[in-house]
């Protein structure tokens, strides 16, 4: 597994939001990075915002841990995103 980075979480949010996966792709994925980042050595950008962001998700199938769109909007700007809703009719 990849380290994740906040460029790949940032890409799996759009692709859950987007409807390209679904939320139990989302919370494995989530379970596995956050596992891949807790054991690396490597030294990550924005690591404590990335430990928050994947531990939330990893719990998001439990009804505890609502995917609600102030908290994935929130986590997206936490991780450097610019959020901009668009509409393709």
């Amino acid at each position: 597994m990849n380290i994740p980075t906040p460029q790949t979480v940032i890409e799996q949010l759009l692709a859950y939001l987007n409807n390209r996966i679904s939320r139990q792709s989302l919370v494995h994925w989530a379970e596995d990075s956050l596992f891949a980042l807790a054991e690396s050595e490597a030294d990550v950008p924005q690591t404590e915002v990335l430990m928050e962001v994947l531990g939330y998700l990893s719990a998001a199938d439990t009804p505890s841990f609502p995917l609600t769109w102030e908290r994935l909007s929130a986590f997206l700007e936490k991780l450097g995103a610019q959020v901009e809703v668009s509409i393709r009719a």
